[in-house]
């Protein structure tokens, strides 16, 4: 998270730097591919901006580090990525993780309902950043459908930490999606962003 006035880009740092290979961890089986990758603040040099807890300068003066290892696994029906924070600084800091999924739809659908749609998030509560009119709604059992522009963020139901949906990706397919996190081993809260990229 950013405080006010920073400079930090809304995405933060680590999508904006190389990321090195950890040694030994490619793979490629009969069963299964994978990779590990790490990052470590100190060779983070870009997107950390002034004014917050990730500045050069601010984490210098609190102790603030921390080891971020993204780890990959492809198998013929499946792709898991494992994103851990490792705090190897002095001190707590907050944090969040977003993993960015594109999904292309086929035959030009992703206007279409029963083509192109999100099924899973019954309960969750709507954050629009499109139409403000939506906010605080609860999503209907039925599942979400992206007619016109979207840009939501759907908020979990209280005690409900795992998100599972099911994506329609056009021509009859659909793309299962999971997702799950935990902090020294408690689980967190998942939310869950639904957006394309314009009308077009």
């Amino acid at each position: 998270p950013a405080d006010s006035g920073s400079t930090m880009p809304q995405h933060g740092f680590a999508r904006s730097n190389m990321w090195k290979v950890k040694e030994g961890s490619q793979h490629d089986l009969d069963e299964h591919a994978g990779i590990s990758l790490t990052l470590d603040l100190a060779d983070a040099s870009a997107g950390r901006g002034t004014n917050n807890m990730w500045s050069e300068e601010q984490a210098k003066v609190d102790g603030t580090n921390c080891r971020l290892t993204l780890d990959v696994k492809v198998d013929a029906t499946s792709l898991t990525t494992v994103l851990v924070v490792e705090n190897n600084g002095s001190d707590a800091f907050n944090f969040n993780c977003l993993q960015h999924t594109y999904f292309a739809v086929d035959g030009g659908a992703a206007q279409i309902p029963d083509q192109c749609y999100v099924h899973g998030l019954g309960g969750y509560s709507v954050i629009d950043k499109v139409d403000s009119s939506n906010d605080g709604k609860l999503v209907p059992e039925d599942g979400v459908t992206l007619q016109g522009e979207v840009d939501r963020v759907y908020v979990h139901p209280e005690g409900h930490s795992t998100v599972s949906v099911r994506i329609g990706v056009g021509g009859g397919k659909t793309v299962k999606m999971e997702a799950f996190g935990e902090v020294g081993e408690s689980p967190v809260p998942v939310s869950c962003v639904v957006w394309n990229p314009s009308v077009e």
